[in-house]
């Protein structure tokens, strides 16, 4: 989670006044609510027009339907009638606000790229992109219960994003368990609030039968109070078949999801991967058997958030935003604030021991053609030698090896090309020795 170190006297800014906030310089589109405690997608005013579309059904209900069967149950039992539809409702709003309004599993941003798996000489550099981002692959392989999974590189978040997580284009987040953007809620659905959107929709499917099932008893009551037919029966209740009508549409939407996500949650699958992938058709990694697939969905804690909304940006990384990168590197970021302000660690500064690590890594990727006009020189002119600090820096510079080439296979390239240019710095040295003895001689 993303809590901003401690600091003393209130932790004002260099200008005597008060940090701002995570969520008011968030860099998604979402919007916040009661000073971010509650978190939406951009697309929130959807929100109401459905919290109507549950209200409006209800009213009529309770005043057209509910209050005249009050009477017609012995033992007051026609109380219950309306005081079931009331408490239903309110579960089922709550509900929709928990799907809503919560943080649906955002994964923080990072400041800077992860460390490059290899370089790649033949990328042309000439099509935008920093050499950075050319040495970063985009897509890694990943086991996931024994099968091979590839998670791909996030450039907005610049992150690897991990399994089954997918970044929304709506509210510009990488969602974990990302399984849609639902625009009736407003918000992502993801691993921490899937349990209450599926809980919102199966309520929701109840109440609609609910409510369709009491209007057809008031309409049979009407019936046998009066001995008539059905349909003249039905011609005294207009407001009963207006609501059947309105329920038995609705029951189709939202009985149907409710039955779609059924099935998805017995096979552990998102949306977005049955769309996607047809694990119908492909083994899926993630399916431990129906049993355990709800449990997994219903009987597990909710993980807590990697954002605090609500935390004090720290001073530190306020001030980082306005540095400029040293030695002329380019952040695969530029022209976008360097401080991630969602990051749930403490951001690394550019001068820091890292950013030095970056700069060496685009020293060791221009190394290449130094060496190659350094061969044509001395091609042409066999006694031509460099200067021995450069030698030495560069011999330096070729013999640091990246932290992942051990696992990506550069590091003998790396030793080779250290020794070769090691070689080089001494065979400079020794011809430099040589031409100072023949002179005093």
């Amino acid at each position: 989670m993303y809590v901003p170190p401690s600091r003393g006297g209130g932790g004002g800014a260099a200008g005597g006044g008060e940090q701002p906030r995570v969520y008011q310089v968030w860099r998604g589109s979402n919007e916040f609510f009661l000073q971010g405690r509650f978190i939406f997608g951009p697309d929130v005013r959807s929100l109401f027009l459905t919290i109507f579309l549950i209200l409006a059904p209800v009213l009529v209900f309770c005043i057209f339907v509910a209050r005249h069967l009050i009477n017609d149950f012995p033992d007051h039992w026609g109380v219950s009638v309306m005081v079931v539809v009331v408490i239903f409702t309110i579960y089922d709003l709550t509900l929709l606000l928990l799907t809503s309004g919560r943080d649906p599993g955002i994964i923080p941003r990072n400041t800077h790229p992860p460390e490059p798996e290899s370089i790649d000489g033949g990328s042309d550099m000439g099509n935008g992109q920093t050499p950075q981002q050319l040495r970063l692959p985009r897509t890694k392989d990943v086991f996931v219960n024994g099968v091979i999974v590839k998670v791909k590189y996030c450039d907005t978040c610049m992150l690897y994003r991990p399994p089954r997580c997918s970044h929304c284009s709506i509210c510009n987040n990488c969602v974990e368990r990302f399984d849609h953007h639902c625009p009736w809620v407003g918000q992502c659905i993801g691993r921490r609030n899937y349990r209450f959107f599926y809980m919102f929709v199966f309520s929701t499917t109840l109440l609609c039968l609910y409510v369709f099932g009491f209007c057809w008893v008031y309409i049979v009551k009407i019936r046998d109070a009066e001995n008539s037919t059905i349909w003249k029966a039905m011609l005294k209740t207009p407001a009963s078949i207006v609501l059947i009508i309105y329920c038995f549409i609705c029951v189709w939407f939202v009985g149907g999801l409710s039955v779609f996500h059924f099935y998805l949650m017995s096979t552990n699958q998102t949306t977005y991967e049955n769309f996607r992938y047809r694990y119908d058709r492909r083994a899926n990694p993630y399916n431990r058997g129906m049993v355990n697939n709800f449990l997994e969905i219903f009987c597990t804690a909710i993980p807590p958030s990697k954002n605090n909304f609500r935390a004090r940006v720290p001073v530190d990384q306020g001030l980082q935003q306005t540095r400029t990168p040293a030695r002329g590197f380019m952040s695969p970021n530029m022209g976008k604030p360097v401080g991630d302000l969602e990051l749930g660690r403490k951001p690394v500064s550019w001068d820091e021991p890292r950013s030095a690590a970056d700069i060496r890594d685009l020293e060791v990727g221009l190394g290449g053609l130094l060496d190659e006009k350094e061969g044509r020189i001395a091609h042409a002119s066999p006694d031509l030698s460099l200067p021995g600090e450069l030698v030495e820096g560069r011999a330096g510079m070729h013999s640091r090896r990246s932290s992942w080439g051990h696992r990506s296979g550069t590091s003998e390239s790396m030793d080779s090309i250290a020794v070769q240019m090691g070689t080089e710095a001494n065979w400079g040295s020794i011809s430099s020795g040589h031409g100072t003895t023949s002179s005093t001689h």
